[in-house]
C-alpha cells in the first residue's frame, strides 16, 4: 500500500504528491518521503541535499531558479508552515512543453508536494505570512551552474494569484527568455 498519491500534471515528469495521513484524536502521522516509493525523484533516487527556507511576507515571490546542464537537479518541495503557490517552468529546450508552467498550492494543511524533475525552473509566491518550505534535492548545489528566469517574464506569463509585494533585487534582475 502506497502512502503517497501521485497526481500527474500536463508537463511530462512533473508530479504533485499528496501524503496520506493517518490520524486520531492526538493528531496525525504521515510518511514525508520514501526513496523506494518515490523513485522518480531523480536518476539516482538519492537525496543529496536538504534545504529549508522561511519567507515572512505574504505576496513575496522567490525564484525562478534552476541548475544548468549537466548539473540539473530534481527537487521534492513541501510547505511546512503557511501556504504558497508553487511554480515549475519547463526549461528543457527540446521538450514539447518548453516554457509552459504549472502552479500548485502547497500548504501545511493539504500535505501536497511538488516533485520537480531536472530541467525545470522553480519558484513560489507566499499566500500567507511566515511560510516555511523544505526542499529535497537529488544533487548538491553547483554555484557555477546556477540559472534563473524572471518571474514576471511575459513570454512565460505566470498567473500569480495575489499582488506581488516583494522580490529580491537578484530575482527582479533575472533575465527574460
Amino acid at each position: 500500500m502506497s502512502r503517497f498519491k501521485r497526481i500527474h500534471t500536463e508537463l511530462p515528469g512533473l508530479l504533485v504528491v499528496e501524503r496520506k495521513r493517518f490520524g486520531d484524536e492526538r493528531g496525525f502521522f504521515s510518511r514525508f518521503f520514501c526513496q523506494e516509493e518515490l523513485s522518480e525523484l531523480g536518476p539516482s533516487g538519492v537525496i543529496a541535499q536538504i534545504n529549508h527556507s522561511m519567507t515572512r511576507t505574504k505576496g513575496a515571490v522567490r525564484g525562478l531558479h534552476f541548475q544548468r546542464p549537466p548539473y540539473e537537479e530534481a527537487k521534492f518541495v513541501s510547505c511546512l508552515a503557511g501556504a504558497v503557490f508553487d511554480v515549475a517552468v519547463d526549461m528543457r529546450p527540446d521538450s514539447p512543453t518548453y516554457l509552459r508552467w504549472h502552479g500548485e498550492i502547497l500548504s501545511a494543511e493539504n500535505a501536497r508536494s511538488m516533485m520537480i524533475p531536472g530541467g525545470f525552473a522553480h519558484g513560489f509566491q507566499t499566500l500567507t505570512e511566515n511560510c516555511e518550505l523544505i526542499y529535497l534535492h537529488d544533487k548538491p548545489f553547483a554555484p557555477e551552474a546556477e540559472g534563473g528566469l524572471n518571474a514576471l517574464d511575459p513570454r512565460v506569463n505566470i498567473a500569480w494569484p495575489i499582488e506581488i509585494t516583494q522580490m529580491s533585487e537578484r530575482d527582479r534582475n533575472l533575465a527574460f527568455v
